[in-house]
């Protein structure tokens, strides 16, 4: 018999309308460090279908930590867009999705079942709740409860090799009405290390009837389409293999749609991309543009050259780099040079 939390999740699904008929959305997965506002708004314009913040803490949430708040902010280009949590007290999650949906009003609230950090699971939050699936439903069932908003969730396939609990999981979070699930198909132990294990996730999709996107190692368009060919997932959801290369969601949207290859960006189409998301970080931190340090955005610059020519020698001029004036000369002595070179050699992307 289907339970009254069953009928509502499922009631939920209608009101994340990118499953709908014929849809295979593209999630844009959150990664800690690089998926800010600006980043994410890069590769929904390259056609990611649906978008997650960073993962935030719920006891700072609670708590009023201002930066904590911070980090969460969205514009409405970005929509649909989730706000992640995590931690480990049913009641702070609870209040915790409560406020972000007073305050904030995204889509959705997903709940981070998933990350491998130690800084996280010595809080027995992340995957540390896959050792744990009874606290693990207890959480998803108060957070679902506590707020109006579909509440989502996303988990690894376990703890370690000997412990996988995917499918349990998975049943055990449609059960209390999370309403769409995403599958990493590594263990906590494995961290980012080897191959995603797509038997397992497979297995989670086809033990409920919630919507399940797979997650580990989507890097191509080829790839994207044959699990789409071969599975019953609803989606995809992408993480490092966009990482400084927002434009893989149009390669695979393009696979996806039977368009042919997508057109390789031009490499003054990533140094454009590069100058937009600086100034659309200072903007969004309110500095002066003409004054405004670029430092902290080094990671991300240095991620978004890695495979175009000389990429050693300018990651290391990338690191001086301090102000967006400094940036902007970088670019024009750059394309200067390469200026001939009408496409970037072939990307080789990490797996995700």
């Amino acid at each position: 018999m289907e339970t009254l939390a069953l009928r509502a999740n499922h009631a939920m699904v209608s009101r994340l309308p990118w499953f709908g008929p014929g849809r295979f959305p593209q999630y844009l997965a959150p990664m800690a460090g690089f998926t800010d506002s600006p980043f994410r708004r890069l590769c929904k314009e390259q056609g990611a279908d649906v978008l997650v913040t960073e993962f935030a803490n719920a006891d700072g949430l609670v708590r009023g930590t201002e930066a904590v708040w911070q980090d969460l902010y969205f514009t409405p280009e970005e929509r649909p867009l989730g706000i992640q949590i995590f931690g480990g007290d049913p009641a702070l999650m609870a209040e915790a999705a409560r406020m972000v949906e007073e305050r904030l009003h995204p889509d959705f609230i997903d709940l981070n079942f998933g990350c491998p950090a130690d800084k996280v699971t010595c809080r027995n939050a992340g995957s540390s709740l896959l050792r744990d699936l009874p606290l693990l439903e207890k959480i998803a069932e108060g957070v679902v409860q506590a707020v109006k908003l579909p509440v989502t969730a996303k988990i690894r396939i376990g703890w370690d090799e000997k412990s996988i609990v995917a499918v349990d999981a998975a049943c055990r979070l449609a059960g209390v009405g999370i309403c769409a699930l995403a599958v990493h198909g590594r263990t906590k132990e494995q961290g980012y290390r080897g191959g995603a294990d797509w038997a397992v996730i497979t297995a989670a999709s086809e033990a409920v009837t919630i919507p399940v996107v797979g997650n580990g190692s989507v890097d191509s368009p080829a790839m994207a389409a044959r699990l789409r060919q071969e599975t019953k997932l609803a989606g995809l959801m992408v993480g490092r293999a966009a990482l400084g290369y927002p434009w893989i969601f149009r390669e695979i949207k393009a696979g996806l749609e039977g368009n042919g290859p997508a057109q390789a960006p031009t490499l003054a189409e990533r140094w454009k991309a590069m100058l937009r998301y600086a100034d659309d970080r200072v903007a969004q931190q309110g500095r002066d543009p003409a004054t405004a340090r670029l430092s902290g955005m080094r990671a991300m610059f240095k991620s978004m050259v890695k495979d175009m020519p000389e990429a050693a020698a300018l990651r290391g001029a990338l690191e001086k780099v301090n102000t967006r004036a400094e940036l902007g000369e970088q670019a024009a002595a750059y394309l200067a040079k390469w200026q001939n070179v009408p496409t970037p050699v072939m990307r080789s992307r990490k797996q995700d």
